[in-house]
């Protein structure tokens, strides 16, 4: 839920003021965008379900992954606001479904007892990760929808990829070569991935010029830890 600044300072402040006892976790915020906070819980929880997704032990989290985490949070919110601006239809079932089996096939957890392992590994649960492959595949059909209407790939880029880029691949591979034709499609589509990323880039710097956000990354050793 989105909740005013002003509101929700309230709340910290009186939270601050009671008596933390043995175990307690005190939250506070890392980042506001256009009002809306970016708890450390949140931070803490987006680096775990980062280091799930790559495979990454938690212990190898270091102090540039977090801050890289956190703005990958504020563009997330971007992106959540551009999104309800818009009629924007959410990604069904079927496709959050489908990608988190990509995510357990990744992990050899097909049954569920090794699935559940791989989850308790970073402290997720199976609710957690379903909430956030769902925004994730929201976010990439906002992108999609918004942008590839924009790119323009020619025959000639295509052309010159193929033999710039992918022939001198396949022969320094000793891999057969193929003919223009058979690949054209999959050349096309990378090269309106790639095009696509760089106006992503673009666009998110257009929002953060507008918007206000603010973060405090001065984070304590022991915020640096994740148990």
């Amino acid at each position: 839920m989105k909740m005013k600044w002003s509101i929700l300072a309230c709340i910290i402040s009186l939270a601050t003021a009671l008596p933390i006892h043995a175990g307690d976790v005190l939250d506070r915020i890392v980042a506001t965008v256009n009002n809306h906070i970016i708890l450390q819980s949140e931070w803490q929880d987006a680096i775990r379900y980062e280091a799930f997704l790559s495979g990454r032990p938690l212990d190898q989290v270091n102090a540039a992954d977090r801050k890289a985490a956190l703005d990958r949070l504020i563009d997330q919110e971007l992106l959540r606001e551009q999104m309800r601006s818009s009629d924007f239809p959410h990604a069904s079932s079927e496709v959050v479904d489908q990608r988190i089996q990509e995510i357990r096939k990744q992990y050899g957890a097909e049954n569920e007892a090794g699935w559940k392992t791989a989850l308790s590994r970073y402290g997720l649960t199976e609710d957690e990760v379903r909430r956030r492959v769902a925004l994730q595949q929201d976010l990439l059909g906002l992108v999609d929808a918004r942008l590839r209407p924009n790119v323009i790939i020619d025959s000639k880029s295509i052309e010159s990829y193929y033999n710039q880029e992918l022939l001198p691949q396949l022969r320094q591979s000793g891999a057969q070569q193929v003919p223009l034709a058979e690949v054209m499609p999959k050349i096309k589509e990378l090269l309106t991935q790639q095009k696509m990323n760089q106006m992503l880039v673009a666009w998110l710097h257009d929002l953060r010029s507008g918007s206000r956000i603010s973060t405090e990354t001065e984070t304590q050793e022991s915020e640096g830890q994740l148990q």
